[in-house]
């Protein structure tokens, strides 16, 4: 007999700017509560003039995982070891720091030009103690390779990032199971997202009203789910948009300075050296 989730608690969420100064919207408590999120933030919408976007210069990483998701706007990335590309609407880049790695998050060259919006999202993805040392890898995915799935009724459409949704499986590789999808229901649309029992389960609402149940989350909002093999989503009164998030609990100690994530302090001691000796990356 299969076990439903219930929405377990609601976080309300507030704007803080990032990296060169851009706003990001971000749940107001995370930690232990999103494992194995650490970070969940949504970079606007917000509308640049000409010559006015900014990003994120050259900075460190070492210990986790960054996923970035572009749906409006245009980035580009440098990295320590020459890898370099451009984030294009509905791309995605999976970075894994690992041992670490030193990049920066810029606007591509012709959105700086002409300007307009920039949305997406930018998620952190704790590693295992026993991952954190990894050799770094990126995995970037143009928009076109991303799985794309739509019930059979057209009111539930799916961007399938990591994890599976409506019989269609991710592309992306991941290091620990990790659901990530991006999905839209139409008013009166209902979908059953089914989730293995044990994994921690969250909804992030980003346009419209969302129902779990009788509950429901609102733009801006993340909602904890219980534990359970599946959850029921509606859209009662208006469409929905917004991401399923899904991980298994890292239960190990958390030592955490800036872009370092580690397990002890000492270990964020040796990040620090390594970064400042040069041999971070």
């Amino acid at each position: 007999m299969s076990l439903q989730r219930s929405l377990k608690s609601i976080i309300p969420t507030h704007t803080v700017l990032e990296g060169g100064g851009f706003p990001v919207r971000r749940p107001t408590a995370m930690g232990s509560l999103m494992s194995p999120f650490l970070l969940l933030d949504e970079m606007g919408p917000v509308h640049w003039e000409p010559g006015q976007a900014i990003g994120a210069p050259a900075h460190p990483h070492r210990g986790f995982e960054t996923v970035t998701y572009m749906i409006q706007g245009a980035m580009q990335h440098e990295d320590s070891a020459g890898n370099k590309g451009d984030l294009n609407p509905g791309d995605v880049q999976w970075m894994t720091a690992g041992k670490g790695i030193i990049h920066s998050e810029l606007p591509q060259d012709d959105f700086l030009k002409t300007g307009g919006v920039s949305h997406g999202f930018q998620i952190w993805v704790n590693l295992p103690s026993k991952n954190k040392m990894m050799e770094p890898r990126y995995q970037d995915i143009e928009s076109t390779k991303i799985p794309k799935a739509t019930s059979p009724d057209g009111k539930v459409w799916a961007n399938v990032i990591a994890g599976s949704t409506l019989g269609v499986e991710a592309v992306i590789d991941t290091v620990i199971p990790i659901t990530y999808i991006h999905m839209k229901i139409q008013q009166g649309g209902t979908h059953t997202q089914y989730t293995e029992r044990g994994l921690n389960s969250m909804v992030y609402v980003f346009g419209g009203t969302l129902h779990v149940g009788e509950k429901s989350v609102h733009d801006g909002q993340l909602g904890l789910l219980t534990d359970g093999d599946e959850v029921v989503l509606t859209a009662i009164d208006e469409d929905a948009e917004f991401l399923i998030l899904g991980g298994p609990e890292i239960n190990e100690p958390i030592a955490r300075y800036g872009p370092f994530v580690m397990n002890t302090r000492q270990e964020i001691q040796q990040a620090l050296i390594d970064y400042q000796n040069g041999t971070l990356a």
